[in-house]
C-alpha cells in the first residue's frame, strides 16, 4: 500500500516561517500533480499549491509571494516553504495528489486523489 505522510507543521508567530514536507511511502511507480490544500475551523478545504509531476506550479491568490511549492521526484516528496505567515494561514494542511501508481504485488494499482492525514500550522498574532 502506499501513504503520504505530511510533517513539519507547528506553532509560529505572525511573520515566521515553517517548511512542510509531504513524503510518498511504499512501492511508488509514479506520482502525477501533487498539491497542498487547507482547511480552518468552520471552513472549507481550499487549495493552497500544486505542482505537477513536471514543475509546473499554481498558487492561490492569497499566499502568492509568500509560499513556495516544490517536489522532489527521486524522493517522492512534496515541500510547502511557508513565509510571511499569518494568523489567517493557520488552518490542518493536507498532502494531496491526483493520482498515484504503485506496485502491488506482480501488478500496477493506482490511487486517485489520495490525501495525507494532515498536519497542523497554528500562526499566532
Amino acid at each position: 500500500q502506499v501513504q503520504l505522510v505530511e510533517s513539519g507543521g507547528g506553532l509560529v508567530q505572525a511573520g515566521g516561517s515553517l517548511r512542510l514536507s509531504c513524503a510518498a511511502s511504499g512501492r511508488i511507480f509514479s506520482i502525477n500533480t501533487m498539491g497542498w490544500y487547507r482547511q480552518a475551523p468552520g471552513k472549507q478545504r481550499e487549495l493552497v499549491a500544486t505542482i505537477t509531476s513536471g514543475g509546473i506550479t499554481n498558487y492561490a491568490d492569497s499566499v502568492k509571494g509568500r509560499f513556495t511549492i516544490s517536489r522532489d521526484n527521486a524522493k517522492n516528496t512534496v515541500y510547502l516553504q511557508m513565509n510571511s505567515l499569518k494568523p489567517e494561514d493557520t488552518a490542518v494542511y493536507y498532502c494531496n495528489t491526483d493520482s498515484i501508481a504503485y506496485y502491488s504485488g506482480s501488478y500496477y494499482q493506482y490511487k486517485y486523489d489520495y490525501w495525507g492525514q494532515g498536519t497542523q500550522v497554528t500562526v499566532s498574532s
